[in-house]
């Protein structure tokens, strides 16, 4: 959990992603606070004591990629999943998240916010922003499917989620929203077939604290795109349908030390 300027809802977070309850899966939090302003190191210090709480204190914000490629260091689960202190997402959605992988059907998972009838974003108070955004994430997902081969409906979903070893090995370096284009791209390019699961999602606004930037940002995420179509990557991995197989004995729901990384 990536967390910088949330004292509103950090701790609201914090107490449900603990609170999940997924029979024979225990859940380490790892909480990436990056010295916020708002008094947010304060609130999430609180937890430091909780023996499921991994607590990471930054010296100074680099952006949410830093912060999340932070938490996968200190990680020691089997499966990670990426986790947002800003309750746009639901903590109910991790049980059908993380099915898949521990059946062994697949090793990576995508959380689609797209339901038939709805708009990805709709935002209280605003009417223009969400339906410019909606319209961008479309013609964003369509240049990542034919850079990259795929028909993925959101990639760009906070809810990655993906077995531990999927990342051995891989160097990652984004630094701000960058980093939900470099972790899909270099997972599929790894030859990971994500599939997407339809989860809850209800969008803040900017004036609710959401900190993409509308000109800085979306420059970036093109740039990512190319950028990590063509970098170099460790030897692809074997079939992951393979790979799941191989790994079946250690995700199986009858092992209780089972972890889940947020």
């Amino acid at each position: 959990m990536a967390v910088y300027n949330e004292a509103k809802t950090v701790a609201t977070a914090i107490e449900r992603a603990l609170a999940v309850d997924i029979p024979d899966v225990d859940v380490e939090l790892v909480v990436v606070e990056s010295n916020s302003s708002d008094g947010t190191r304060s609130i999430v210090a609180r937890y430091a004591a909780d023996g499921r709480v991994r607590l990471v204190l930054q010296d100074a914000p680099r952006g949410k990629g830093a912060a999340v490629r932070e938490g996968f260091r200190h990680a020691t689960g089997g499966i990670i999943l990426i986790q947002d202190a800003d309750l746009e997402y639901s903590v109910d959605d991790y049980p059908k998240l993380i099915e898949p992988i521990m059946r062994g059907d697949v090793d990576f998972t995508l959380g689609s916010r797209h339901a038939p009838g709805r708009s990805v974003r709709v935002m209280d108070g605003t009417r223009m922003v969400a339906p410019i955004m909606n319209t961008a994430h479309w013609v964003f997902t369509w240049f990542f499917n034919v850079t990259y081969g795929t028909r993925l409906r959101d990639p760009f979903t906070m809810y990655k989620v993906f077995r531990s070893e999927c990342i051995e090995g891989v160097e990652f370096v984004a630094d701000r929203f960058d980093f939900d284009w470099e972790l899909a791209a270099k997972l599929v390019r790894l030859g990971y077939k994500p599939i997407e699961i339809p989860v809850e999602y209800k969008a803040r606004s900017f004036h609710g604290g959401k900190k993409v930037r509308f000109f800085r940002d979306p420059p970036t995420w093109i740039v990512a795109c190319l950028r990590f179509r063509f970098c170099s990557l460790p030897a692809q991995r074997r079939d992951p349908r393979t790979d799941a197989d191989r790994a079946r004995s250690d995700l199986l729901p009858e092992r209780a030390s089972d972890a889940l990384d947020g």
